[in-house]
């Protein structure tokens, strides 16, 4: 199943969870968590190129986003399967049918396999298109401050994006004992 018919089968309590945990909990974390990643980065950086060697050059806008767009969604999967898993087990949410076909239904059963799918499938999908608008764009290099919003403001947005998928095909699970 793909995630717009998991939605579609969603109850209430289901969309309400989504809602609040995957979008309002989710952008808020994602933007402190990009911002302070950013900073901390970029502390000793007078300017962010568009792209510089990672490690030996420091950050660059390229690099660092091809980056987000695997750590994100692997450490989101972690936490946020976590939680639904823990929500399924105190029966706070029910459990949706099983996925039987599409993306989710290959699934690793492990969080840190899962996280690595869907960081990588992130990555290998939206890396390439986003790379090409920078270059394009080409905002040439940007102040240490410009760096910390425009990843803060990518970490709300590509949250918004995977984590409300992560969330559904956590709720399709039988979660681990505790």
């Amino acid at each position: 199943m793909s995630p717009h018919v998991l939605w579609r089968e969603t109850a209430s309590e289901h969309r309400r969870w989504l809602l609040i945990n995957t979008i309002v909990i989710a952008a808020l974390a994602n933007a402190a968590l990009n911002a302070l990643i950013a900073w901390g980065s970029a502390a000793n950086e007078d300017e962010i190129p568009l792209l510089a060697a990672p490690l030996v050059e420091g950050p660059s806008l390229i690099t660092d986003t091809i980056g987000t767009f695997f750590i994100l969604p692997f450490l989101t999967t972690l936490a946020v399967t976590t939680a639904v898993w823990h929500e399924l087990r105190e029966k706070r949410i029910a459990k949706l049918s099983k996925r039987t076909s599409g993306i989710l239904a290959r699934l690793p059963a492990t969080r840190v396999r899962r996280g690595a799918y869907f960081g990588l499938i992130t990555m290998l999908v939206l890396s390439p298109p986003a790379v090409l608008a920078l270059v394009i764009r080409d905002p040439g290099d940007v102040s240490v401050g410009d760096f910390v919003l425009f990843k803060a403001i990518f970490g709300v947005v590509l949250g918004a994006l995977v984590t409300p998928p992560i969330a559904l095909a956590a709720m399709t699970d039988d979660p681990p004992p505790k």
